[in-house]
């Protein structure tokens, strides 16, 4: 890690390091996560696409990568930015090194960079467009950002779903539940927990339209997390619309966005996004506090729900709204992500609520 890269956000400031993993030059929206493990997770979840990945925790690499902790075929997110890189990982399921794992998927990364400033000035200003790179120099680099669009005017739904259905598992046999799943920007561990649950699950691409899915008779449907500005999600808004009171519903992070749309709420886009496995929220019918993973840049606004719409759990960092129910409807709708991966489990219980509603609606 002998050769110069930096960092240049849009306001001119840069931040200086040494590159590792592809020698490339890339650019999009510069966010930070605070988890202190998960890093393949985290550059493997699709709701990272278009955007550079800056980790708070100080060293990273250090178990390697594993085969067990994929969330997609491959690293969605557009460049990496970290402390200290450790070259030397020690963990037995490791079967290649970080560095090894984004030159293999062609992703660049910086490291000995100030992380902690960087983070602060996210905080501050909010998150902003940057460049990445070992071959330019900064004043050419941040040229070239200008003509770049920007990350809210992208729909990188469509570039990250499934071309086409497939089942998980592939097995239809001792299956309880049959969910369709209507990938946004799916994580597999969304999958793993349905199949644990007993259902087979039915991933479809998220142009799949709701007679569609409704004609595959399924139990539920699932709204999977993804990347991008819900706004911008307008044939996802009318099927989510055609589906309600039809199946009962889950919806995750964009998913849970695209429900509350559907159903005439507004959206929108936060300073600095939620992303970490240690956020607070509580769930108002019980007053309960859970720790929760989350990865999102924007929120459903609470002062435009209409339609039965109702919070149901608040972040309690910031006020935002964390979950909905309906009051008629079968809902399960959470902001935060319950599978985690990375991040704790202590919100696996609501996929047994997704399970008990359409064993109700049986």
């Amino acid at each position: 890690m002998s050769k110069r890269a930096f960092l240049a956000l849009e306001d001119g400031s840069v931040y200086e390091g040494y590159s590792f993993g592809a020698e490339e030059t890339t650019y999009g929206e510069v966010v930070f996560n605070t988890s202190m493990t998960g890093y393949q997770e985290m550059l493997t979840d699709p709701s990272y696409a278009g955007q550079i990945l800056t980790l708070t925790y100080p060293l990273i690499g250090n178990y390697g990568i594993s085969e067990a902790d994929f969330e997609s075929k491959h690293v969605q997110a557009r460049g990496l930015i970290v402390r200290e890189y450790c070259p030397a990982p020690s963990h037995w399921q490791s079967t290649t090194t970080l560095d090894e794992f984004l030159k293999l998927n062609g992703i660049p990364a910086l490291a000995g960079a100030d992380t902690r400033s960087l983070t602060r000035r996210l905080r501050f200003a909010g998150v902003m467009m940057g460049i990445l790179s070992s071959k330019m120099k900064p004043q050419d680099a941040l040229d070239e950002l200008k003509q770049f669009p920007r990350y809210e005017s992208t729909d990188f739904v469509h570039g990250v779903s499934t071309e086409e259905a497939y089942f998980w598992p592939r097995s239809e046999s001792d299956r309880s539940y049959h969910v369709v799943v209507i990938d946004c920007g799916l994580k597999y561990n969304i999958l793993r927990l349905l199949s644990l649950s007993g259902c087979l699950t039915r991933v479809v691409p998220d142009t799949t339209e709701a007679e569609q899915i409704i004609a595959l008779e399924p139990d539920g449907v699932l709204l999977s997390p993804g990347p991008g500005d819900p706004a911008r999600l307008m044939r996802l808004e009318e099927t989510a619309r055609k589906l309600l009171g039809k199946k009962p519903i889950m919806g995750i992070c964009l998913g849970h966005q695209i429900l509350a749309r559907a159903l005439g709420a507004r959206t929108f886009k936060l300073k600095f996004g939620h992303r970490g496995g240690n956020h607070p929220v509580r769930e108002l019918s019980t007053g309960k506090v859970k720790i929760t993973a989350q990865n999102h840049g924007y929120a459903v606004d609470a002062d435009s729900l209409k339609h039965g719409l109702e919070v149901s759990h608040i972040n309690l960092n910031d006020g935002t709204v964390e979950g909905l129910i309906h009051r008629g409807l079968p809902i399960v709708s959470t902001q935060y992500h319950a599978e985690a991966s990375p991040g704790p489990q202590d919100n696996v219980y609501l996929f047994d609520r997704f399970l008990e509603m359409m064993r109700e609606e049986k």
